[in-house]
């Protein structure tokens, strides 16, 4: 890995880190402001973490076959997403 590339690894660490954060000081700050749209916000929260992390895979899968630790963590956060999912459909039909 060159040192661009690992300069760029670390910012998006970095940047990811900031919007988690970020995300959650307005989830303390506003938690009454929030909470109706709760479900909303998980869900499009999921949508984009699962695009994100899909294309980085394959984009990453054509420079060089994913190793197996890599291809269980992508295939384990699938399936906790997918976990999520249904807690989330349970939940919004038992309201």
């Amino acid at each position: 890995m060159t040192q661009a590339s690992l300069a760029v690894k670390a910012t998006e660490l970095t940047s990811s880190l900031g919007a988690i954060i970020l995300g959650a000081g307005i989830a303390l700050f506003a938690p009454d402001l929030l909470r109706e749209h709760a479900g909303s916000l998980l869900l499009v929260g999921m949508l984009v973490h699962a695009s994100g992390m899909t294309l980085k895979y394959r984009l990453e899968a054509r420079e060089r076959p994913p190793v197996m630790w890599e291809r269980a963590l992508f295939l384990l956060c699938w399936v906790m997403l997918l976990a999520l999912a249904a807690w989330l459909a349970l939940k919004v039909a038992g309201r």
